[in-house]
């Protein structure tokens, strides 16, 4: 088949498609829109909400023990130098011992141990449900040569609907 034919042949069928479907029976027309409701939907979704307070507890303050350790050495060490035998052994101890309150007193005298206040951040949390609402889709009341129509749309179509419609002959004829 030539070129000519065939643009002959395809012209013949691009003219013949409105043909085709006025045949069929279907058409466009538009309807009148009387009534659009959004379709709403609640969605939830949990989040945590979080605060800091602040609260006030005792602190008890710390001994040095410092003091104790070298008053006991250096008590021992003097303690060793008196006496003889197992009186040098008791003497060393009663040095350690005496040295030891002598460095504690020293090291920790003047220093205030009552309980102290202190403020302490605390960090509480919770989960609570943020509800968000969504549109998902228009009802959409319409009205067609003297009937109404509800349909969903995925948007708001304005005041008048676009329509596809299709004739067909009644298949049970008396």
């Amino acid at each position: 088949m030539n070129f000519k034919a065939k643009l002959i042949l395809s012209a013949l069928g691009v003219c013949a498609l409105p043909l085709a479907q006025a045949q069929s029976g279907d058409f466009e027309d538009f309807g009148r829109v009387t009534r659009v409701q959004p379709r709403v939907e609640q969605v939830r979704t949990p989040r945590q909400e979080c605060r800091t307070d602040y609260v006030q507890s005792q602190v008890q303050p710390q001994r040095s023990q410092g003091g104790s350790v070298v008053g006991g050495i250096a008590g021992a060490l003097l303690g060793s130098q008196v006496g003889s035998g197992n009186g040098k052994v008791a003497a060393a101890a009663a040095g350690a011992i005496a040295g030891a309150m002598v460095g504690d007193r020293v090291d920790n005298d003047g220093r205030n141990y009552a309980p102290q206040t202190q403020e302490q951040a605390v960090r509480q949390c919770r989960t609570v449900d943020a509800i968000e609402q969504r549109t998902n889709g228009y009802e959409v009341t319409y009205d067609y040569r003297g009937h109404s129509y509800t349909t969903v749309m995925p948007r708001d179509p304005g005041n008048r609907i676009r329509l596809r419609v299709s004739v067909e002959p009644d298949r049970y004829q008396n």
